[in-house]
């Protein structure tokens, strides 16, 4: 038998600032957030999920989903302590302009910080973005912050077949897809325009990827991958790789579709 899960993309509507919680507190509250079993996206155990209502000293009762019992992997790392935050602000600045992103575009970001997201979101507007993601504590934080973002919580390569059109991906955390280049890339191509960018990054090259595998095992499941493996599967895919940076602390591979599939 199935069990509740949560429908996503989620039609939530944004609090004001004063009521945002941050993803490290694991917890955000919405007016409005529907469980259903009838739009199926990924099944939970009883007991992680949990629902209560509050009530503030001044205010009315409002529904709150706590998300502390959630069974999720950590995906705190993706985002950067402040002490390397601007550093890692310049490595992202980078990692966005090579995406070449105008008002027109529609934007995929797969596996994406919270930092990254709000980066995007505050410097380079677009048609559309959408955000895919496996852990649905994020996609939610990030909702509750920019309500025109679409989010949508899964495996990238099952992503729904409307989600097309896109002129410009974004593989922020690509180590962390349990799937082969070759699958990632082929099925990109089959929604992506003529002429569009993907952009596989990581703003700590492999150096600080190999301390997060030692800290998450669970989480970082591949490699980053190097030139030729990259350009070999870009030629089965219809991609060609047009710029390519592999240093120590910084890793950005640039590629444009050449055909639509």
């Amino acid at each position: 038998m199935s069990s509740p899960v949560l429908s996503t993309p989620f039609p939530l509507h944004k609090l004001p600032a004063s009521r945002h919680h941050s993803l490290r507190q694991q917890t955000c509250s919405y007016y409005h957030l529907p469980i259903s079993r009838s739009s199926i996206t990924r099944p939970f155990k009883n007991g992680y999920l949990s629902i209560s209502v509050v009530t503030p000293a001044n205010e009315g009762a409002i529904p709150v989903m706590n998300f502390e019992d959630l069974l999720e992997k950590d995906w705190s790392f993706l985002d950067t302590d402040h002490t390397r935050a601007a550093e890692v602000d310049k490595k992202i600045e980078r990692i966005m302009s090579a995406g070449e992103i105008g008002q027109s575009s529609m934007v995929l970001v797969s596996i994406g910080s919270e930092q990254f997201v709000d980066k995007l979101v505050e410097s380079s507007p677009c048609q559309q973005l959408l955000i895919v993601h496996d852990s649905l504590l994020t996609l939610a934080c990030i909702k509750e912050k920019y309500d025109k973002v679409s989010c949508w919580q899964g495996e990238l390569i099952h992503l729904p077949e409307k989600w097309a059109s896109f002129d410009v991906v974004f593989l922020y955390f690509l180590p962390s897809l349990t799937f082969l280049l070759d699958q990632v890339l082929q099925s990109l191509a089959s929604r992506c325009l003529p002429g569009a960018r993907l952009v596989i990054s990581h703003p700590g090259g492999r150096e600080e990827l190999e301390r997060q595998r030692q800290q998450y095992p669970d989480v970082i499941v591949s490699n980053l991958p190097d030139e030729m493996s990259l350009e070999n599967a870009a030629a089965s895919s219809a991609f060609e790789v047009i710029e390519f940076v592999d240093e120590p602390d910084f890793y950005l591979a640039v590629l444009k579709i050449k055909a639509k599939c």
